[in-house]
């Protein structure tokens, strides 16, 4: 492959980029500009140009789907196999180190990873145990605060006490839970990369193989790294110049996971020989949508600047629409995805983008009455799912008795008369001596504690466990996932559960078998762990990341933060007021109004051809009637990238005004334009419009103070002064 094959086909900043000298380089890669086009290509570059051995290439990104999609694309590109390159995710590529190394990491080499929900049955086990009020001290607080301190690479041990009684039992939970962990051979995600950093800086003849193995290091979406992300990525590059970062300051939207937008500026005076490169040309938007965007975020301090641009054109004007109330929104948004598919436009590419989770359901029951499909994306993943997880909890049972938190999950699921009592009985002699859950539970069983009714439970599940384990040997992975499933007794369990659910739950248990018979044992480069290991690891890595069942036309329903990295010819942002979009909690903190303000600008350079904004003159929220004002972010977009819609109303014609000098009219009544009314917050005021009938008439009024504002009359109470 020679020069002009890999470079041809790129602008000129991006040819820059794939073709600068190495050395440390951060490309401003902006929305839409070909990002992963231009890391991909790197990749090329230095292996057939530079003659770089792809065994000395390191490229991280945050999701499984990312990661798949660079291997695949340097293959294709190159026609040769990624295998001996590190593409991978921070977590994916830290537990590939942990396996490979477990024992400078001191862990066991059989030591398992847990999710975030096996993390959180932990917690809520040793709170329990230490008789910790769950209602004073949640267990997810708990579980938030420890995570939060391994993504600053803090232990339990680095924090001084103050005194404080509530930081007192966090570290005592903080402390209790390590232990566990250790003890259990458990690994949880943030552990994942805390452990790797850690193993990292205390073994310098690793360190110094790693440093000498990865001569360029390659990172994507570089804006949402956390501190200790950042402290990896520095430890491997320390005294080399040789780390490649792509990312966008403005694109930062995570910081309220712990992602560090300072990294993007860090970067710039801890590697002061970096080349700095601007991807501005945008393949995505059109050229209206791309100047409101520019001009919104122009309004954020501190940017490190750009201008994106497009040689596509301009396209249609931003559509804004003032809507009455929520359900007037709904049913609009809603009825112009019915024209836009009448149309011959297929409903999948069309997205409805909201603020809050809690916004969806209006926008769900208008799709559900006129029958058209939908998806929420971001809803309850594959491996997430709790059959799921109850499956797997057998397999890692089966494999390595010592899970405690297979254990726990399992051992009454389904139910087999196994009750709580016996289940403390087992924990404490676990807690006493030091040992699992299963070794206290065989112990207790010898030793004959337990009632008749009991032992032949606790007999039976070991007899499932135990049957599973003999049966397993020399089994293929996806028939040691049908068998677990099917001695479970899961698909019996599920099938008593009534209506669609339990028919979705047996249907996912039989859609994991496929999930094994399908697994790419080849690909995991783990040659020293077994199949099944390797696939449970696989589970763990991917719940969170994978998407679950979909319509294979239907409208996307997400919030903007599962938005980003997504793109849709038709978008429909929703809900831009005041105390909604900005949210409340952002109002009076200019670091967070400034990562709402991003969060805005992502959500409009996800749309291609199309963009609708709407907001509603009134929204009930917690059971209240509010009022609010339309999103500051409406008024930072130039007039002349918007155009309001107006739908085709009724106005009513001026009418005989009503013979009292002050009364109250409701939606019997009938008003005359150019009426003078008073409204209980908003003051005096014109009426300029009247529109709909009966419970769905409303009014346009000019108010001297509050501006213009449509009311629904059903609810706004008018006196006609």
């Amino acid at each position: 492959m020679d020069v002009t094959a890999i470079i041809d086909s790129l602008n000129d900043a991006q040819r820059q980029a794939v073709s600068a000298p190495s050395r440390s380089m951060l490309v401003l890669a902006g929305a839409g500009s070909g990002k992963t086009r231009v890391l991909v290509h790197r990749i090329a570059w230095l292996i057939k140009i530079e003659r770089v051995s792809p065994h000395n290439i390191l490229a991280v990104t945050f999701t499984n789907k990312a990661a798949k999609e660079m291997r695949g694309r340097v293959e294709d590109l190159l026609n040769i196999s990624a295998r001996s390159m590190w593409i991978g995710t921070f977590h994916g590529l830290a537990h590939r180190l942990l396996r490979q190394h477990s024992e400078e990491a001191k862990l066991p080499n059989t030591f398992q990873v847990i999710d975030s929900d096996d993390q959180l049955r932990l917690i809520k086990r040793l709170m329990k145990a230490m008789n910790i009020d769950d209602t004073r001290w949640p267990p997810k607080q708990m579980v938030w605060f420890i995570n939060a301190q391994k993504d600053e690479g803090i232990r339990a041990s680095h924090i001084q006490e103050t005194g404080d009684l509530y930081q007192q039992k966090q570290l005592e939970i903080y402390r209790a839970y390590e232990d566990l962990c250790k003890r259990s051979g458990l690994v949880d995600f943030a552990e994942l990369l805390l452990l790797a950093f850690e193993t990292l800086r205390d073994n310098a003849e690793l360190l110094a193989f790693y440093r000498n193995r990865f001569q360029h290091v390659h990172v994507d979406e570089f804006q949402d790294t956390n501190t200790i992300q950042y402290a990896w990525l520095r430890l491997l590059t320390d005294g080399k110049d040789n780390l490649f970062v792509v990312g966008d300051d403005d694109q930062s939207i995570y910081g309220w996971r712990g992602a560090k937008i300072e990294n993007m500026f860090n970067f710039q005076k801890q590697y002061p020989n970096h080349l700095l490169i601007r991807l501005e040309q945008n393949y995505r938007s059109t050229g209206n949508i791309l100047k409101a965007s520019n001009a919104l975020i122009a309004c954020n301090e501190g940017r490190m600047g750009k201008e994106l641009h497009t040689d596509d054109g301009d396209g249609d004007l931003i559509s804004l629409y003032s809507a009455f109330n929520e359900q007037d929104e709904a049913y609009f948004v809603v009825e112009r995805i019915r024209k836009w598919v009448a149309e011959g436009n297929s409903r999948a590419d069309a997205a409805i983008l909201y603020r809050s989770n809690a916004q969806s359901r209006l926008f769900e029951e208008k799709l559900m009455a006129t029958g058209t499909p939908y998806r929420v994306y971001g809803g309850l993943r594959f491996f997430d799912r709790m059959e799921i997880k109850n499956a797997l909890a057998y397999l890692h049972l089966t494999a390595h008795k010592g899970n405690d938190s297979a254990f726990e999950r399992i051992i009454n699921t389904p139910t087999r008369g196994i009750g709580t009592k016996t289940i403390d009985e087992i924990r404490q002699l676990a807690r006493e001596q030091q040992i699992t859950l299963w070794q206290a539970m065989i112990s207790l069983m010898k030793a004959g504690h337990f009632t008749p009714r009991a032992a032949n439970a606790l007999k039976g599940f070991v007899q499932i466990i135990n049957g599973l384990a003999e049966q397993s040997e020399g089994a293929e992975l996806y028939q040691q996932v049908k068998n677990a499933i099917e001695k479970s007794s899961l698909i019996e369990f599920y099938k008593k559960e009534k209506g669609d659910k339990g028919e979705a739950r047996v249907e996912n248990l039989e859609e994991l078998v496929n999930a094994a018979r399908q697994f790419d044992y080849e690909e995991s480069n783990e040659e020293d762990q077994t199949e099944l290991d390797i696939f449970l690891a696989h589970a763990a890595l991917e719940a969170g990341d994978a998407q679950g069942d979909a319509f294979e036309d239907c409208v996307q329903l997400m919030t903007l933060h599962s938005a980003k990295g997504l793109e849709f010819p038709l978008v429909f942002m929703v809900g831009l007021e005041e105390g909604l979009f900005p949210s409340q909690q952002s109002v009076d903190d200019l670091a967070r109004l400034e990562e709402e303000r991003r969060l805005c600008y992502v959500g409009m350079t996800r749309a291609m051809k199309h963009l609708y904004m709407t907001y509603a003159e009134s929204r009930r929220l917690y059971g209240k009637e509010n009022y609010p004002r339309p999103s500051r972010f409406l008024k930072e977009i130039p007039v002349e990238q918007l155009q309001e819609i107006r739908l085709r109303a009724s106005v009513s014609k001026p009418v005989t005004p009503v013979k009292s000098s002050k009364s109250t009219m409701g939606t019997s009544g009938r008003y005359q334009l150019g009426q003078r009314v008073n409204h209980e917050k908003f003051g005096e005021g014109v009426v300029l419009q009247v529109d709909g009938d009966g419970a769905q008439e409303r009014v346009q009024v000019n108010f001297a103070n509050a501006g213009m504002k449509w009311l629904m009359l059903s609810y706004a109470k008018l006196e006609v002064l």
